[in-house]
């Protein structure tokens, strides 16, 4: 399993690596404007356009194992 990264299955059976979608979550989190953070479905939407069509609720379980706080928490 170390060797093997998780993967996810889109709608049409495209397989995405979890790791290039967790990487792009990353990206726009820290490309952000720090006084008005990103919510999930902003990042979802986001992700969409960069070819990673995922769930909100997935975008707010990749964001906790990246130890990323929700917006508000963010918020500077």
């Amino acid at each position: 399993r170390h060797f093997f990264s998780d993967s996810y299955v889109t709608q049409s059976g495209e397989e995405l690596s979890t790791r290039q979608i967790k990487a792009a979550l990353r990206d726009l989190v820290d490309a952000e404007d720090p006084t008005r953070p990103l919510s999930d479905d902003d990042i979802r939407s986001a992700l969409a356009e960069r070819g990673f069509p995922i769930a909100r609720r997935t975008v707010a379980k990749y964001r906790e194992k990246l130890g990323i706080p929700i917006a508000r928490l963010r918020k500077k």
